[in-house]
């Protein structure tokens, strides 16, 4: 069982990040196929109040999705400095930006900031790596432009040699920023695998790291990346501050930017997809097209759910992690050429404590398996809980499911769908007695 101590703010302590950072990124849908205007117009889509959550019209930076960032293409390549040996640098280690798709990063920046959006950069880039440059003049040309263009999040990859997160953190707390909006939120981009610069229990001079490699739109890529942040999950170093990030949404992708021929997920897998990045703290990033009104339909109930995002929100102690996995496992298809399938238990649980004491804690319970399967939880199994007689409710249904004793049971959960729980102690609730818990499962 993990312990549920309350662990020290051991992070970038600048006022940011206190729960999961919420927004939009642009590589899922366009990969490097975008420009300014595009994302202008994705912006516009930010703040626009099309639809509504209990009746009030809202938006999804009302729902917390402020945060609108460009990705890898941005950037002018070529040949720059002394010996033709840079890449999108000049001699003197400014980023050099292609004019044909942004003529104006500021006027981006400043469009953001007219809607009350905040505005994201990118750095480190793949496209075309810096790959034997880590003099520190490109760490400041990197940050003076950041500053100059008005950005305000920052997400920093690991394809080219600027590698070192505390130079870049303590860059950009030396230098000024014009527009007086000082904080930057630093997304660490080096895929679970730069060991020097992933957090520590007592380092982390960004707010959010990657834990693996990048998601894909298909259900094997999703549930890899649940295996990959066991690890960081088990050792509590995912906290306020220093978020273990498990990559962008793949909600409402259809037809990746990058990946075209990826099928996207199914309804089903999208609520389990949703639902696990909630309850493991993940930051919740979306990267789906915000004025295709078919998308939006199909899963604003999904990303506006209020109780999901509480579970994503809410932190005591601990980010959320698994507790109980089946013996039996399941190969769910390859990610990547050549044909190397993504292997998981049958089913899997994960919880995560929402007040102290097991006074509510969140669970979600998975059917990886090919057929529909009964699915058991007992309440004793999940850490934290002490409630014998507890109070189930469905998060997706919105409705409580009664007093059950022990055990809840969801009978014949579909192929990749999931139950997303809130389980409290039943007091003062009528009670249901097990033999009619399969019936309102």
């Amino acid at each position: 069982m993990l312990a549920l101590a309350v662990a020290p703010l051991l992070a970038n302590d600048n006022g940011l990040a206190k729960s999961p950072p919420r927004g939009w990124r642009s590589w899922n849908l366009y990969g490097t196929n975008f420009n300014q205007s595009m994302i202008e117009s994705i912006m516009d889509g930010m703040v626009r109040k099309h639809r509504k959550v209990n009746d009030i019209p809202m938006s999804l930076c009302d729902l917390g999705y402020c945060d609108v960032g460009i990705d890898d293409g941005w950037q002018a390549c070529g040949q720059y400095g002394p010996g033709k040996a840079l890449k999108y640098h000049n001699e003197d280690g400014r980023p050099v930006v292609d004019t044909r798709k942004f003529p104006d990063l500021k006027a981006m920046t400043d469009h953001a900031h007219k809607r009350g959006l905040t505005a994201g950069w990118y750095g480190n880039n793949c496209i075309c790596p810096e790959q034997a440059t880590h003099a520190k003049q490109f760490y400041d040309g990197d940050v003076k432009a950041l500053r100059a263009y008005g950005f305000d999040s920052w997400k920093l990859d690991a394809c080219g040699s600027q590698l070192d997160m505390q130079l870049y953190d303590d860059l950009i707390k030396e230098t000024p920023a014009t527009s007086g909006r000082t904080p930057i939120m630093v997304e660490n981009c080096h895929w679970g695998q730069v060991v020097p610069f992933q957090p520590t229990a007592t380092w982390c001079p960004f707010h959010m790291y990657r834990v693996g490699g990048d998601v894909r739109a298909k259900y094997a890529s999703v549930m890899k990346h649940l295996q990959d942040i066991d690890s960081y999950a088990q050792q509590n170093l995912s906290r306020p501050g220093c978020w273990a990030y498990l990559d962008m949404l793949v909600v409402g992708i259809k037809q990746s930017g990058p990946h075209p021929e990826d099928p996207g997920l199914s309804a089903v897998e999208t609520t389990t997809h949703f639902a696990a990045w909630a309850i493991l703290s993940s930051p919740l990033i979306l990267s789906l097209d915000v004025n295709d009104e078919n998308v939006m339909d199909a899963v604003w109930d999904v990303v506006s759910n209020k109780e999901a995002l509480e579970v994503n929100h809410a932190y005591v102690g601990h980010s959320g992690a698994v507790f109980k996995r089946s013996t039996e496992q399941v190969a769910l298809g390859s990610i990547n050429p050549p044909p190397e399938p993504v292997i998981v238990p049958a089913y899997a649980y994960y919880y995560k404590p929402m007040e102290p004491g097991g006074a509510k804690t969140a669970v979600l319970l998975i059917n990886h398996a090919y057929v529909a399967a009964d699915l058991t939880l007992n309440f004793a199994d999940i850490p934290g809980v002490t409630c014998t007689q507890c109070h189930v409710r469905d998060i997706w249904a919105k409705k409580g499911l009664g007093n059950l004793v022990n055990s809840y049971e969801a009978k014949a959960v579909a192929s990749h769908d999931s139950r997303f729980l809130l389980i409290t102690p039943a007091h003062g609730r009528p009670k249901i007695s097990q033999s009619n818990r399969a019936m309102i499962a």
